[in-house]
């Protein structure tokens, strides 16, 4: 395959690939044998190189699922060589883990130069394989400062996801058995790929920003030095969000048993910031978008399992609202409070970002053929089910909790609504998510609509669903703590 496509291009094209080609492979000698720790240094080469091979090929390809096929590659890879060299695959990442002194500084640039030249490798060989590439740039429409923004926020949530599930200790304690933090890391392309890939490109990674602006060199080169400026710093701002909510983070992982109060209101900020973010970013794209649903669901996810174990994951007032009816030892009226004032606020903030982002809004309400009476019907019978789900597999008592897909569980009830219910009241299922979609709506375009009509549904759905736990689950109707997997 090489051969046959090198032939068709010019000599002066052929001798640059093979300028460029022999100075990876020597690059590639004199890093492993300038380290004594060869299969570490192997496995990141490895690692990313696969993956920005797999970058290439989908989109090349273009399949409609090349967002899942990259997600998929990211996570089956932290899985398979995790074990051997962490599995970052990503520079961002190796800062991030070099901030919270998990690794050295020698260790992270030895990471940091084996990713880019695997990611340059993957970059030409995808080149060769299909004999043409395609641009790294921000989509039409859109300057280096919107694709910035969504490299930054997205590249910070892939981080801080790899730093608060696969660099923490109890989510590796054998008694937990916990072992979901590779879906985590690989839900973030997911998320983040499907709702702000139409702006940026969805690169959230310095080696592949560098492989594709690299293989493209002939159409255009230059943006890959922004988008690994903000990448890096992405990577070092979810160190310093990982220290703020974990600030007893150890260099082995450990995080010991207090959690500051403030930590756990932050910590349902940024969950319920990245949730709204993307459920703004992906209903403005239009209804081509059909993978829309999974991607909002899968910021749910990763935020839970990232957040879960300081602040409960709740990242809906509907969610709080159920446990503290539920009887939760850890919610009264005052943490009620702080809780759902965070959730509000990240909302809001959320939505405004993605309205200024794109210069676009939406209105709550009735979709085309409904009223509100339908809308009022699938709202309270989903946010049910969601607070529900959350009640019945991460409320009870620590031995009968789910250990491993709790966030799954709650997440595929966003799929279930979305699917169902979307045509028909946008499945909001969450008052902080309802607000700030009225609130950007009313800043671009004066016009409020009706968030009160669905937070007061939603939090009667929520209500009812403490109730189904009590006609279910009478036995636990006190004292249940919710994803205090490390308690």
């Amino acid at each position: 395959c090489h051969a046959a496509v090198l032939k068709h291009w010019t000599p002066r094209v052929h001798s640059k690939f093979r300028i460029l080609e022999d100075c990876c492979v020597a690059a590639f000698g004199r890093l492993m044998s300038a380290s004594l720790d060869r299969e570490k240094l192997a496995a990141e080469f490895v690692g990313t190189y696969v993956l920005v091979f797999t970058v290439g090929c989908a989109v090349l390809s273009g399949s409609p699922l090349a967002v899942l096929a990259i997600a998929s590659v990211l996570m089956v890879l932290v899985y398979a060589l995790g074990g051997v060299s962490g599995g970052h695959f990503n520079p961002a990442v190796s800062a991030g883990v070099a901030m919270m002194g998990i690794i050295d500084v020698k260790t992270m640039f030895s990471y940091m130069a084996m990713q880019m030249l695997a990611g340059v490798s993957a970059g030409f060989s995808y080149l060769v394989l299909f004999g043409r590439a395609f641009n790294l740039q921000p989509s039409a429409g859109f300057s280096w400062v919107g694709a910035g923004v969504v490299e930054l926020v997205y590249t910070m949530v892939l981080v801080f996801v790899v730093l608060n599930t696969a660099c923490t200790k109890g989510y590796f304690d054998s008694k937990a058995g916990t072992q979901f933090y590779g879906l985590a890391i690989g839900f973030v392309v997911l998320a983040g790929g499907v709702a702000g890939g139409w702006i940026s490109g969805g690169a959230f990674n310095p080696a592949v920003a560098v492989g594709v602006d690299l293989a493209s060199y002939q159409t255009g080169f230059g943006y890959c030095v922004v988008y690994v400026l903000v990448e890096l710093l992405a990577g070092v701002a979810a160190a310093g969000l990982t220290r703020l909510v974990r600030p007893y983070q150890m260099k082995d992982g450990s995080s010991g048993e207090i959690v500051k109060p403030y930590a756990k209101y932050l910590c349902e900020f940024l969950g319920t910031f990245v949730l709204v973010f993307t459920v703004g970013l992906n209903v403005v794209q239009g209804g081509g978008n059909f993978a829309a649903v999974l991607s909002i669901a899968a910021s749910l996810i990763v935020m839970i399992y990232a957040v879960s174990d300081v602040s409960g994951g709740h990242l809906n007032p509907a969610v709080t609202f159920a446990l503290w009816a539920r009887g939760s030892q850890d919610m009264h009226a005052k943490e009620v409070a702080l809780y759902i004032s965070s959730q509000i606020a990240a909302g809001v903030f959320g939505a405004l970002l993605f309205a200024g982002l794109t210069g676009k809004s939406f209105p709550l309400g009735p979709g085309v053929g409904f009223n509100w009476v339908s809308v009022t019907v699938v709202e309270f019978i989903f946010t049910a089910l969601l607070c529900f789900v959350v009640l019945s597999v991460a409320s009870l008592n620590r031995s009968r909790n789910l250990t491993d897909f709790y966030a799954f569980a709650i997440g595929f009830c966003v799929i279930v609504a979305g699917y169902a219910a979307g045509s028909i009241s946008g499945a909001c299922l969450n008052p902080a998510v309802a607000l700030g979609i009225d609130a950007a709506h009313f800043a671009w375009h004066q016009r409020a609509g009706g968030c009160l009509a669905y937070i007061l549904v939603q939090l009667l759905g929520g209500g009812f669903a403490a109730l189904l736990f009590a006609l279910t689950r009478g036995d636990e109707m006190k004292g249940g703590r919710v994803f205090r997997m490390s308690a």
